[in-house]
């Protein structure tokens, strides 16, 4: 049995909310649940799983999104010189504190080991359930990076120190001596847990340029908007507003990077400063913004991403500085009622092209980063009396989302909700012969 979850993006608590640890219980609690349905197999006998494997397929311990970096030097940045030993040392600081800050939520990951947690009962001489002590499961947890936790595929001693400092906290199955995989191929068991489940996976970091650029070991023009836009304005507002801030608008703008589409932050900002701000302290702010935008769009880094989608995101910034905030999001909101919305990209194309998929020998192709959970049928075979389906699932995320409402969306009012989706996928005559199961859940917003 085969267990995936993605997109967790656990913070140090410098930026936005993360998910509470109540969703880690329900989690557990479910899994718990999965492993005994699983145990029921096609000829209707109960033999219980002797294993689970839980893939964490990328941006679980969310390194970019820390305040951190805007009071380093400007040399350490994850653009800037690998090799110094603030750089590495900044990566090790931050990872501490968002295992600190999430610590109730990763003891229960990490918990997932207890056999008095993860059991279940033993069969019985007639293929039921016997009523006796409980047998343990046996659980793997791996980890593989996306593009706001890449750091930890980087080589090097300093950076094994990191990966030793993650493993032991979330009990992970990876050795700390070798970078943690990008490309799930890259570790031999990950691939021999896909290829007996029959699916291939990935975070999905590479179909997106302004997200990876070429290799996972280098940074990228999303990590320069996060760090030195997203995160940067939230404080620049904070210093120099002060106790003007309204609290309310303070909170908001730790949320930005909660906002989906991130082509809607305009709209989201607009919106913010309307209902919180007097009209004076609003245009002050966005002062604020203009500035950050000039100066992220006169960084050496930024300037040398000339390719792609790269060139229409820094236009996009260096219109945002030019027109008033309320005229930006007015673009915006025309821009998402003509066009859909603004919904998330779809990968499943990509997902065609994958040597899984053309080969045949995975059912499923998974991805996540969009954030935004489908299920897509890819293609039916018919072979002799067999149909064999193969299908693109996205993992989705467990994070807060904050969407423009789609009714008259120039009032500029957003829907906060917390999110969560497991994928579960089952080999053999597990689940009945069933191939895979897929949850996907919303809590309003407190």
């Amino acid at each position: 049995m085969l267990i995936i979850i993605s997109d967790l993006h656990l913070t140090d608590g410098t930026s936005g909310e993360t998910i509470r640890a109540g969703a880690f219980r329900a989690f557990r609690e479910s899994l718990c649940e999965l492993a005994y349905d699983a145990s029921w197999r096609s000829d209707k006998k109960y033999v219980p799983v002797d294993r689970i494997d839980v893939v964490l397929l990328g941006d679980i311990l969310d390194v970019i999104r820390s305040t951190t970096w805007c009071d380093a030097p400007a040399e350490v940045r994850p653009w800037g010189n690998q090799s110094l030993p603030a750089f590495s040392e900044t990566v090790h600081r931050i990872t501490e504190d968002v295992i600190e800050k999430n610590k109730e939520s990763l003891d229960i990951l990490r918990s997932l080991h207890n056999p008095e947690i993860m059991s279940l009962p033993p069969a019985s001489l007639d293929g039921g359930v016997a009523p006796v002590e409980r047998v343990p499961v046996h659980v793997r947890i791996h980890y593989l990076v996306g593009n706001h936790d890449w750091l930890f595929h980087l080589k090097g001693t300093a950076h094994d120190a990191i990966r030793k400092t993650i493993v032991d906290a979330l009990g992970l199955e990876n050795p700390n001596t070798t970078p943690f995989p990008h490309d799930p191929f890259e570790s031999a068991l990950i691939e021999q847990i896909y290829r007996e489940h029959q699916i291939f996976a990935r975070h999905g970091d590479i179909f997106d340029p302004s997200n990876f650029e070429h290799s996972r070991d280098a940074s990228s023009l999303g990590d320069a908007i996060v760090i030195e836009l997203l995160d940067r304005f939230a404080v620049a507002v904070r210093e120099q507003m002060g106790d003007r801030l309204p609290d309310a608008c303070d909170a908001g703008l730790k949320e930005i990077d909660n906002v989906r589409p991130l082509s809607m932050i305009p709209i989201w900002v607009d919106g913010l400063l309307t209902n919180t701000c007097t009209p004076k302290l609003a245009g002050e702010i966005k002062i604020i913004w203009n500035e950050l935008v000039h100066k992220f769009l006169e960084l050496d880094f930024v300037k040398a991403r000339p390719f792609g989608s790269s060139i229409l995101i820094k236009l996009g910034f260096e219109i945002s500085s030019e027109l008033p905030m309320d005229g930006l999001s007015d673009v915006a909101a025309w821009f998402s009622s003509k066009f859909g919305g603004g919904r998330a990209e779809t990968f499943y194309p990509y997902a065609l092209h994958e040597k899984a998929f053309t080969e045949g020998w995975a059912k499923f192709i998974v991805y996540g980063h969009t954030h935004h959970y489908e299920i897509v049928p890819l293609q039916s075979v018919q072979a002799g009396g067999n149909v064999r389906n193969q299908i693109y699932i996205n993992s989705g995320t467990w994070r807060p989302v904050h969407e423009l409402a789609r009714f008259h969306p120039s009032q500029k009012q957003f829907v906060g909700y917390h999110v969560m989706t497991y994928l579960a996928f089952f080999k053999g005559d597990e689940r009945k012969g069933r191939a895979f199961e897929s949850w996907t859940g919303a809590l309003e917003s407190s």
